[in-house]
């Protein structure tokens, strides 16, 4: 079956990180939304807090779209590909927002928003920091929009300029570099995201619908809305209707869900949706563990909320038993953080934690770890698996422990990461994708021992 009409469909790009995308892919993706436009957040790379915003951005009214990660280095261009098809068949439009600078990869320009934007066959917004700049914007674009004659680079949004006047040297730089100006947003605390240690804050402290709305209003005074549509109008293209993940597993899935876990690939979610029932519950309120066949931990905030985690004694104990008693897990980042036997925050403060796995984890003292990770298990699972890995925190006293994996980064190194495994139980630094490797939760819920 195949669905045949017109949509629209564009891939928002950058100089370099820092020049706006995230902000201004919020307001565009409201926006439409309030517009009554069906729109579907999608985000270049393997950043889970952006997508998060995303989603929260493209709900309004009936429409409710999952931000969904596009990344090919984790995954297939095939399977790349078939995600954008399979989300944006249903939608009226279809935002992109690219990762770092236009042409950054994990090699060279691998895996970078220009080659999403080829491979999917999208015009290519600029959003260009001009708070400094005037005239100079001409070469920038016209670098940029000559470097690889694949990728259409087909209108630029100028942010962080305050006078319709310094508009107009910015509007004639892009013309004479052959790029179509669509307008400029100027400065503004509305278009400010306060950001964690890990990126964007994604506290329950925060207003977002109110945050984004406010996105919105500002963006659209001085942004042509109506021309960027026009000019990313997608026409007479094909797209393929793409089955949604299998159904009808019968194992019950425990999914950590709160302000503490959240960083989760949604790809990962539907893989698991195949095997069962997802049941989501929190560590920091609920009492205990849910009856489940497998419990997935997922990255987050735990030492932002150590005192909480750990004061819940009871769920603590209740995921101690579960996997004591030979119940399956995988837990990732944060989530085996909170699998340790404590957390010690910045301040030399310790906070138990489950003990479930025989170390534990510090905030002190530490430095920033990032990076793609290529992970091939020891025995059982024969397919490589890949992943990212970002964080602060690190382990400061391991006890016997298995590592079962050899876990290198995009230039096949050595990074000295691990994926522990203790009875049933794995866990890693590593956020893993598994939307290509759909067989792997089965693996873990099954075979290995």
């Amino acid at each position: 079956m195949v669905l045949t009409m017109h949509k629209t469909g564009f891939l928002l790009a950058a100089p370099s990180s820092g020049s706006g995308k995230t902000t201004l892919t919020l307001a565009l993706l409201r926006i439409l939304a309030q517009r009554g436009h069906s729109v579907q957040p999608f985000k270049c790379g393997p950043d889970y807090l952006d997508t998060w915003l995303h989603t929260i951005a493209a709900s309004w009214g009936e429409n409710s779209k999952k931000g969904i990660n596009l990344d090919t280095w984790m995954a297939s261009k095939q399977h790349v590909r078939d995600l954008f098809m399979r989300y944006s068949a249903c939608a009226d439009a279809s935002i992109v927002e690219g990762v770092m600078g236009l042409f950054d990869g994990a090699e060279k320009s691998a895996g970078s928003s220009a080659e999403i934007a080829k491979l999917l066959h999208l015009p290519v917004i600029m959003v260009v920091n001009a708070k400094s700049m005037a005239y100079s914007a001409a070469p920038l674009l016209h670098g940029f929009r000559t470097f690889d004659p694949e990728v259409n680079l087909a209108g630029v949004i100028f942010n962080g300029v305050n006078t319709p006047s310094h508009y107009r040297h910015l509007e004639n730089a892009a013309l004479d570099a052959g790029v179509e100006p669509l307008g400029y947003v100027p400065r503004s605390d509305s278009m400010t995201i306060r950001e964690r240690h890990l990126g964007l804050n994604i506290s329950s402290e925060y207003d977002y619908d109110a945050m984004i709305d406010a996105m919105a209003e500002h963006v659209k005074k001085t942004v042509d809305i109506s021309r960027l549509l026009d000019i990313a109008r997608i026409d007479d293209f094909s797209w393929p209707s793409v089955p949604d993940a299998v159904q009808g597993g019968n194992k019950v899935i425990a999914v950590a869900r709160d302000e503490a876990f959240n960083f989760v690939y949604q790809e990962n979610l539907d893989v698991l949706q195949g095997y069962g029932t997802i049941v989501f519950f929190s560590p920091m309120d609920d009492a205990v563990l849910p009856e489940a066949d497998f419990l997935y931990l997922s990255g987050g905030y735990p030492e932002l909320y150590a005192d909480k985690l750990s004061a819940n004694s009871s769920m603590r104990a209740s995921i101690a038993d579960y996997c004591d008693k030979g119940g399956c897990a995988y837990a990732e980042c944060g989530g085996m953080m909170y699998l340790g036997h404590s957390i010690t925050l910045n301040d030399g403060s310790a906070y138990p934690m489950c003990g479930v796995l025989d170390f534990d984890t510090t905030m002190q003292d530490v430095k920033m770890t990032l990076g793609y990770r290529k992970v091939s298990l020891n025995g059982g699972y024969r397919g490589e698996l890949r992943g990212h890995e970002f964080h602060y925190s690190q382990i400061k006293r391991v006890g016997e422990l298995q590592n079962i994996a050899s876990i290198t980064n995009a230039r096949d190194e050595n990074t000295g990461s691990a994926l522990y495994s203790q009875g049933n139980t794995l866990a890693s630094y590593v956020h893993l994708y598994w939307g290509e490797n759909r067989d792997f939760p089965g693996y873990l819920m099954g075979t290995h021992k």
